[in-house]
């Protein structure tokens, strides 16, 4: 390099490019939530969290103090005054806080807004937000629980209605709705929300949620009508599979309790409540399962049911129930929406009564069906991930769980009789995993390409993350693993869309950053962990899919996978610097890891699953339990010294050491370098997992990047080695093995599976395999994170968690001409990209307002030393050599 080239290389790696003058712009509270949610209604929290964001467009902002007010007077608020709360100036940099104003009223509305103080002292506030309480006791609830008096087994849907007046000019009304089951809500024939399969799944007989709906629009003076109709869901299992969810525990015919609030323009207020005063009868929905599909007859439509004015002189009265248990909780989560409307790709006619429609893409989701025909005609709809050779759908890969009646009540099919006008179809209590769609009449029947449509449904979280690149796979690869979460995102996660919907504990946690670098996702999640407490045993020990109707406590159910516990909870902490899920959860935590340790006197454990659906490689189950054991014990220690519990965090810590140093006395050789047999599993997951001792780290993560290239770059792992083995390497100095490997495209890898046309990640590497077939799993969905991670190089900070602090470690592959990464943090946006142009790469790092960032700038960069970096954007420049 000339001496003049010498120079203008590090002028330019010193350059840093604001987007504006360093001393200009903006510094605003935005993004204003409640418990991570807009403006939330029906909320049951004392002590509800608040928490913002900033919009600047200048280099270095930060936040030196901030002040809340919070008020049930808007109007006061605009002027400062406050009757709830007032945090007086905080000099904090905090942007999440709890309410700690004076206690809460039920049925109110509060307001409350942020004002901010920059690094400078100027001041600046918020737009006013707000929150509404519910139901805060279960004993202000009004109404009865109610049922049809039918039995489980009964197979109609039951329908409700009653009428009421409403005498005088309404300024609110509110419903609050809990079941057991899932329903769907009218009122003056309206159909309340655009969500679906309301509440969300529970362990019914601990936990019930119930939904508030705004339905002051709906309401009009004079006669009303409130109209619901109930669906089985998980809390009436009738359909019948391995996992015994017809004999759950709190199996029962579907029930709701319904309070229907109206607030008067005069300040009086009444309740119109459920009970003996209901009626209720059937209609054309004569069956429905959350797990095999809808039986609807057009034919037995009651017109109007829902309706003032309906003639309801054939429905019968109501049953009194008891409530199905005692925690009655507001639902808090995004709910489940028809995210995306898809048309057909192409279809077939297969002949007079047969079409086969291509979706174009495999999902989660439910059809509507428009057809004419004459009456008594017998459709059937049936969904799937493939086709057979024939054209047909073909199930076998998805119904090998099902042990039910196929022919009465076939498997992912809908079942629909024509009332001879025009029908339209859709599903209300069901939802399948499939691409292709059979549509199947007694008749002939003409179709065309638009009469069915599928909509991809799933919980409606906010996307965060994006992915581009100049290696098209890579961004295929990231719509895959996307497509597949959220595919299995339905309250809850879930392993697969059509053959299990069941809430498998590994998958939750093997893909937990994926979920997080992609989507705002915590309120699923914390919802889930109190699933998780909900089926805790006494004694410490989880199921492992949960919720369950009893299955799952097994021998098999061990560290590996619900180790959910203390993982999920420990990344919502990282990813969103929010301590609640562990303080929730760390009293389970330790009776979890307190059972382990009373069975392990020797501090190892075999019990788990093990590295399941290998590619060939046959893992030690005992090395791989046991380093979960070290996990949970090493979160736990963290957990304890977070909240100042100093007797715990020495014990665990202590017990921590004791379970690494079992680990490596009996599997590491460290004159080898090598754990157990040295599979790719076996030396990645101590390595991921921090459990290899620091003195033979690179001898270790060398052997494994040795391993991979002897493979060809192809990985040889199943679902541990599959979440362990790219960080193992790119965490170790083999960045470029672990890329090479994530953009494989050749058997076994994740790349060959879109290579051969998958649009969702699918559950086994072997396209052949004629087990754990499923087209749309979610438990090798490490890679949808790893591109964050391993080539964007962006990390939290546990030290400063939500990014408060970033941990930026790019990597330039060579074949990448452009690459970006970013991830919508609590704090704003954070972007890693680089581009090659002409002879020089050009790096930029996007940090957001209040936050900071390390930079560790990899070859052909020179500097080695890591360099801090303030909010704001900034560009570093490099030469690149001939």
């Amino acid at each position: 390099m000339q001496k003049s080239q010498f120079l203008v290389f590090f002028l330019l790696l010193f350059i840093q490019r604001p987007v504006s003058g360093q001393d200009s712009g903006n510094f605003k509270p935005v993004h204003l939530r409640c418990e991570h949610m807009v403006r939330p209604l029906g909320l049951d929290a004392r002590t509800p969290r608040l928490s913002w964001r900033y919009q600047t467009d200048r280099n270095g902002a930060k936040q030196s103090a901030y002040r809340i007010m919070v008020s049930t007077d808007s109007l006061g608020l605009v002027h400062d005054k406050s009757n709830c709360w007032d945090t007086g100036e905080k000099a904090s940099a905090d942007m999440l806080v709890a309410y700690a104003g004076i206690p809460l009223l039920p049925y109110t509305r509060y307001f409350w807004h942020v004002e901010a103080v920059d690094e400078n002292g100027k001041k600046s506030k918020s737009a006013i937000s707000s929150f509404e309480t519910g139901i805060l006791d279960k004993n202000q609830w009004k109404g009865a629980w109610i049922s049809d008096g039918h039995n489980r087994e009964f197979h109609p849907a039951p329908y409700f209605r009653k009428v009421f007046k409403s005498p005088k000019p309404i300024k609110s009304a509110r419903v609050y709705i809990a079941v057991g089951g899932l329903y769907e809500l009218f009122i003056n024939g309206i159909r309340i929300g655009d969500s679906h399969l309301n509440p969300m799944y529970t362990r019914y007989d601990r936990r019930i949620l119930y939904v508030t709906h705004d339905i002051t629009e709906q309401i009009r003076a004079g006669d009303n009508a409130i109209g619901v109709l109930l669906g089985n869901g998980w809390y009436n299992h009738q359909s019948k599979a391995v996992w015994d969810f017809d004999q759950a525990p709190w199996r029962n015919r579907p029930a709701f309790c319904m309070d229907l609030r109206i607030l008067y323009v005069d300040g009086t207020h009444e309740t119109i409540s459920t009970g003996l005063d209901w009626k209720t009868a059937t209609g054309a929905l004569q069956f429905n399962s959350i797990y095999t599909g809808e039986h609807i007859d057009a034919r037995l439509e009651q017109k109007g049911w829902n309706t003032a004015h309906f003639d309801d002189s054939d429905w019968h009265g109501v049953r009194l129930r008891s409530a199905p248990a005692s925690i009655i909780k507001s639902q808090q989560l995004q709910p489940i929406r028809h995210a995306k409307t898809i048309t057909a790709q192409s279809y077939k006619h297969l002949n007079d009564s047969t079409y086969i429609f291509d979706f174009g893409q495999n999902m989660a989701g439910m059809t509507a069906l428009r057809v004419h025909g004459p009456s008594g005609t017998r459709i059937q709809v049936k969904h799937g991930e493939r086709l057979a050779e024939d054209g047909r759908i073909d199930l076998s890969n998805i119904d090998v769980y099902y042990r039910g009646d196929k022919l009465r009540e076939p498997f992912q099919t809908d079942i629909f009789t024509l009332s001879g006008t025009l029908d339209t179809f859709r599903n209300r209590f069901n939802y399948k995993g499939f691409r292709y769609v059979e549509v199947l009449s007694s008749v002939p029947i003409n179709l065309d390409k638009g009469s069915l449509t599928a909509y991809f449904t799933h919980s409606d979280v906010d996307a965060v993350g994006q992915i581009k690149s100049s290696n098209p796979i890579i961004e295929r690869l990231w719509k895959a693993a996307n497509n597949s979460y959220l595919s299995n995102l339905m309250g809850y996660p879930t392993d697969c869309p059509q053959r299990e919907k069941n809430g498998w504990t590994g998958d939750g946690h093997f893909a937990i950053e994926s979920a997080f670098y992609n989507f705002d996702a915590i309120t699923i999640y914390e919802k889930w962990l109190a699933d998780h407490r909900d089926e805790q045993q006494p004694n410490g020990v989880l199921p492992d899919i949960i919720p369950t109707g009893g299955w799952g406590y097994g021998t098999d159910n061990g560290l590996d996978w619900t180790s959910t516990i203390a993982i999920i909870p420990w990344h919502i902490y990282l990813f969103y610097g929010d301590s609640k899920a562990l303080a929730d959860c760390y009293e389970a935590i330790k009776r979890y890891v307190d059972y382990v340790d009373r069975i392990s006197p020797d501090h190892l454990t075999s019990w788990g699953r093990g590295d399941w659906v290998p590619v060939k490689s046959t893992s030690n189950k005992e090395l791989t339990s046991s380093v979960y054991f070290y996990v949970d014990v090493h979160i736990l220690a963290q957990t304890a010294k977070l909240f100042d519990k100093q007797a715990d965090y020495f014990y665990y810590s202590s017990l921590a050491e004791k379970i690494k140093s079992a680990i490596n006395s009996k599997y590491l050789n460290k004159d080898t370098g090598l754990y157990a047999t040295g599979t790719q599993t076996e030396l990645s997951v101590p390595l991921y997992w921090g459990v290899v001792p620091p003195d033979v780290r690179q001898k270790v993560s060398d052997n494994l990047a040795e391993k991979v290239v002897q493979n060809n770059f192809h990985l040889d792992v199943g679902v541990l080695g599959a979440k362990a083995l790219l960080n193992a390497l790119s965490e170790n100095g083999h960045t470029e093995t672990a890329y090479r490997v994530a953009v494989q495209q050749t058997y076994p890898s994740w790349g060959w599976w879109i290579a051969n046309g998958a649009t969702t990640l699918l559950e086994n590497w072997d396209l052949q395999a004629t087990r754990d077939i499923s087209d749309n799993h979610m438990m090798f969905g490490e890679i949808g994170a790893w591109f964050y991670k391993g080539v964007g190089g962006i990390y939290p900070d546990a030290a400063s968690p939500g990014f408060k602090h970033i941990v930026l470690k790019p990597y330039f592959a060579a074949d990448l001409e452009q690459f970006e990464a970013k991830h919508r943090s609590p704090f704003g946006e954070i972007c890693s990209s680089w581009t090659r142009k002409k002879a020089k790469i050009q790096y930029t790092a996007i940090v957001p307002p209040n936050c900071s960032a390390t930079l560790y700038l990899p070859a052909p960069f020179p500097q080695k030393e890591p360099i801090k970096v303030t909010a704001g954007i900034h560009t570093w420049e490099c030469p690149l050599k001939n």
